[in-house]
């Protein structure tokens, strides 16, 4: 099995769109608004100083994804990648394909001088994707994260 990865293209959007919605579903539970997730995903590849996709591709299929955004860290003086909107189609999972996009990452963050660190938040019930994570070299940090959504409202 030949895995590729790459940057995500526009017209890679309906596959990141579904991706989207079923991680949403099996992870919270949650059923996005079909509309508002699906502009969020154009909105990323109109606004690339948001961010961008990466996406796994099998025989010219994507079959797994990850979602890039930037955090300006005033303490190290440089960018902080966030990992968002990880999904692995099912039948694909526990086949690698993660680790490659983050490892794609990893070796992307390291020609760039400004990124100072990768971060990434997950579900604290979520056990698989956190060892997952620790596998790769992350380690958990002293932070919990708080919000105000006002989109979604659980």
């Amino acid at each position: 099995m030949n895995i590729f990865i790459r940057k995500a293209l526009i017209n890679d959007s309906e596959s990141i769109n579904s991706f989207n919605k079923a991680m949403a579903l099996e992870t919270e539970n949650l059923t996005l608004n079909e509309a508002i997730a699906k502009n969020g995903v154009q909105n990323l590849f109109n606004n690339p100083n948001y961010g961008y996709y990466i996406v796994a591709e099998i025989d010219a299929v994507v079959v797994g994804q990850l979602m890039i955004t930037y955090e300006w860290s005033d303490w190290r003086n440089g960018l902080f990648l966030w990992i968002q909107s990880v999904y692995v189609l099912p039948e694909f999972r526990n086949k690698g394909i993660y680790r490659k996009l983050y490892n794609y990452v990893l070796d992307e963050s390291k020609k760039n001088s400004n990124v100072c660190g990768i971060r990434l938040y997950v579900d604290k019930n979520n056990k698989n994707a956190r060892e997952v994570y620790t596998k790769l070299g992350m380690e958990e940090s002293d932070y919990t994260m708080y919000e105000t959504d006002f989109v979604i409202k659980r």
